[in-house]
């Protein structure tokens, strides 16, 4: 050992931000948010998923994107809110070599800390999400999450509320 420690920008961040936060060891085979609150008893309205989102570019202009915070028990409204947020013609789910390309993060264990400097990404956070007293988001890989208090997602400096991010998913019985 030659006493150097490696970085690891996720924790880094949220020590510096001073968030109250545990690490939980996951099996990366049921990082899926899913098969995560099924294997480890989490009841999904106590998980968050991290969605990296895209926008159309227009003429002239990147490509916008944002990192979505809802609910496991809800579903984003990209094709409502989200377009609207983004300025955007049209927007979709950002998909899984984009995800690590722009996050450096694999789908699974996206989070909002840690995202590499100049990403220059926003993080919008639904409402429902701070009702919670916990909640468990990625951790920046496939092999742990975070839980913490949801209010420490807005010491995040990009971060935002945004009402009507996500839309409840109706029951089977519905």
């Amino acid at each position: 050992m030659n006493g150097i420690t490696e970085s690891d920008p996720v924790l880094d961040e949220v020590i510096a931000l001073g968030i109250d936060y545990e690490v939980m060891p996951c099996n990366p085979t049921v990082a899926d948010t899913a098969d995560f609150c099924t294997f480890y008893g989490i009841n999904p309205s106590d998980s968050a998923n991290a969605i990296l989102v895209a926008g159309k570019a227009r003429e002239g202009r990147d490509r916008p994107y944002a990192l979505c915070l809802v609910l496991a028990t809800q579903r984003l409204d990209v094709n409502g809110t989200v377009w609207k947020q983004l300025g955007s013609r049209k927007a979709s789910f950002a998909g899984a070599e984009e995800t690590i390309q722009l996050t450096g993060m694999q789908i699974g264990g996206v989070t909002p800390f840690g995202l590499p400097e100049g990403a220059d990404i926003p993080i919008w956070v639904d409402k429902d999400v701070l009702t919670r007293d916990r909640i468990v988001v990625g951790g920046g890989s496939r092999d742990r999450k975070l839980l913490l208090p949801p209010i420490g997602l807005l010491a995040l400096p990009s971060a935002q509320i945004i009402d009507g991010l996500a839309r409840v998913v109706p029951s089977p019985e519905n």
